[in-house]
């Protein structure tokens, strides 16, 4: 329990509850994660869900505003949906008021939803190994996009992001635009330089994210960027990612080793049971995401129906790799996720029905992690 813990957030909507009130929420868990020790707080970019982080510069300011020395950052902007100006411009805004706090997370989530829209997605194939457990963590075969039930409302919501008739920016050149815009070295087609007012030396830290071993990955080690692989997304491919994305770095003046945090999914309370009473409704929202409607409201664990048997199929992989339980389960759980991938850090994310839980979760790990409370909790 040596290495940094850090929080992602979704600002999940439950049911009878409001996305006004989710992002209430998120601000609240930001102040507690930071007296708590957590080192850094990221928020995703999703849209038309029933997840309120669909804005994460503006509601990475919000968060900024409210907290003092925790770092807060995008896991990740969804820089298909963005130009590189404008991303630069936000992050940069922000940084002129709370300088060097910022993390710059890009995913290129955007562009594998156009490649579904233009190509459209391929039949499921058949798992081609078992679940498997390494040294203790669990790592069942990957998830492909051909299981997705329906990929409609993927076409739709890139659509809707779109303006008409654009397609996304190759993502490796808009990586390099977004630097070349920080760091002042910006030209256009035209060789025309232009200096992003504010942006350009802003001092924001640009991380890639990926769940494979493919672009992101290999474009983060060549660049010498920091990387995150989410584990909590893609458990069956986690490995080779982080494999992929060492065998790739470069070393630069930012960073001279490569820089891995791994992320994880965790429901902590007092006891085992409890833990997985609040977490018996992830299933639920996994489905709904992957039956192609997107995250729904976060179900009620007193009053939720069991899934039937086509839907746990559907779901088993992300189930069977959150952790859940006791402090001291969770803590050995994620020791064995760190130690497999060698990960700097760990970045954990929790969903729950009620707040308080997701907040007690996160203080239950935190205190048994040992992560150290700041003279204000």
């Amino acid at each position: 329990m040596t290495v940094p813990l850090s929080v992602l957030d979704l600002s999940p909507i439950s049911t009878g509850s409001t996305a006004q009130q989710a992002l209430r929420n998120t601000i609240d868990l930001a102040r507690h994660a930071e007296a708590w020790g957590y080192r850094r707080f990221w928020v995703a970019e999703h849209h038309f869900v029933a997840v309120a982080s669909s804005a994460p510069a503006t509601l990475i300011a919000l968060i900024a505003a409210a907290t003092d020395t925790i770092r807060v950052g995008s896991a990740a902007v969804q820089v298909g949906h963005h130009t590189s100006a404008a991303v630069v411009e936000a992050f940069g805004t922000i940084d002129a008021l709370y300088p060097g706090r910022l993390d710059l997370g890009l995913g290129r989530s955007a562009h594998r939803i156009a490649e579904v829209r233009s190509a459209g997605v391929p039949p499921a194939p058949v798992p081609d190994r078992p679940t498997r457990v390494r040294d203790g963590v669990v790592i069942p075969p990957p998830f492909t996009a051909g299981r997705l039930l329906d990929t409609a409302r993927l076409a739709a919501t890139f659509e809707a992001l779109q303006l008409p008739g654009t397609q996304p920016l190759d993502y490796g050149l808009q990586v390099r635009e977004i630097r070349d815009l920080l760091d002042g070295n910006y030209r256009s087609s035209k060789d025309v330089a232009l200096h992003a007012v504010p942006g350009e030396d802003a001092d924001v830290e640009i991380w890639l994210f990926g769940s494979s071993g493919g672009e992101s990955a290999q474009l983060a080690g060549r660049l010498g960027l920091p990387f995150a692989a989410n584990y909590h997304v893609s458990p069956g491919t986690v490995v080779e990612t982080v494999a992929a994305y060492r065998a790739a770095f470069r070393p630069c003046a930012h960073l001279e080793r490569p820089y891995v945090v791994v992320s994880a999914d965790v429901v902590v309370a007092d006891d085992d049971a409890t833990a997985a009473h609040l977490a018996s409704t992830y299933g639920h929202w996994v489905y709904s995401i992957r039956s192609g409607a997107g995250a729904a409201q976060y179900l009620d664990p007193d009053t939720a129906p069991a899934l039937t048997e086509q839907q746990q199929r559907l779901v088993h992989d992300r189930v069977t790799t959150q952790f859940v339980g006791a402090p001291a389960t969770v803590a050995e759980r994620l020791s064995a996720l760190q130690e497999l991938t060698g990960a700097d850090e760990l970045v954990v994310t929790s969903v729950t029905h009620r707040h308080e839980d997701r907040l007690r979760s996160h203080r239950l790990l935190a205190a048994e992690w040992g992560l150290p409370r700041s003279k204000a909790a």
